[in-house]
C-alpha cells in the first residue's frame, strides 16, 4: 500500500510537469515505470487514484482517466507475459494513445453536453506524441532502475 501511494503522489506531482494541452508525457514516464514495477490490478488502481485526484486538484477534464488507466494496465500486463521494458512502452502506446484517446471522444460529448467541433480521431495525435516521448523516457529510466537491488526488491512484492 505503501508504494501504491507513493507511485500515486509522484504521479500527481510529476504530471503537471512539462503538460501542454492534451499532452501529458510525464504521466506516460510514470505509466511505463507502474507497469514495469507493479501487476495489472495495482496498475488500475494507481493510475485510477491518480486520476481522479488530477481532476479534483488540477480541474482536469476526464481525460485524466481515459488517458492513463488503459496505458498503465496494458503497460503491467505486456511486461508480465514478456519481461521486456519495451513492452511496457508499447502497452502504454496502445492503451493510452489509441484505446485512451477513442474512448476519451464519447467521455468528452458526454462531460461537455456537445459533440461540436469533435471527431473520433481528435485526440489520438496527441495521445500518441505524449506516449512516444513519455514511454521512451519511461523506458530509458526502467532500464536505470531494474539494476537497482531496492528496486527489484519492491518489484518482487508485486509478483
Amino acid at each position: 500500500m505503501t508504494v501504491s501511494a507513493l507511485l500515486v503522489a509522484t504521479d500527481v506531482v510529476v504530471s503537471p510537469l512539462f503538460r501542454i494541452e492534451g499532452l501529458a508525457p510525464m504521466s506516460s514516464v510514470m505509466n511505463v515505470i507502474i507497469g514495469v514495477l507493479v501487476d495489472p490490478l495495482y496498475a488500475l488502481i494507481i493510475t485510477m487514484m491518480t486520476g481522479c485526484i488530477r481532476m479534483l486538484i488540477f480541474g482536469i477534464p476526464p481525460l485524466a482517466l481515459t488517458g492513463a488507466v488503459f496505458g498503465g494496465v496494458l503497460a503491467s500486463l505486456l511486461y508480465r507475459f514478456t519481461k521486456k521494458v519495451r513492452m511496457s512502452w508499447v502497452g502504454e502506446i496502445i492503451g493510452t494513445g489509441i484505446i485512451g484517446s477513442l474512448l476519451s471522444y464519447p467521455v468528452m460529448i458526454l462531460f461537455t453536453g456537445s459533440g461540436n467541433g469533435m471527431y473520433w480521431f481528435i485526440y489520438t495525435p496527441r495521445f500518441l506524441f505524449a506516449t512516444l516521448i513519455g514511454g521512451f523516457a519511461g523506458t530509458f529510466i526502467s532500464m536505470i532502475l531494474l539494476k537497482q537491488r531496492r528496486f527489484i526488491e519492491i518489484k518482487n512484492l508485486f509478483k
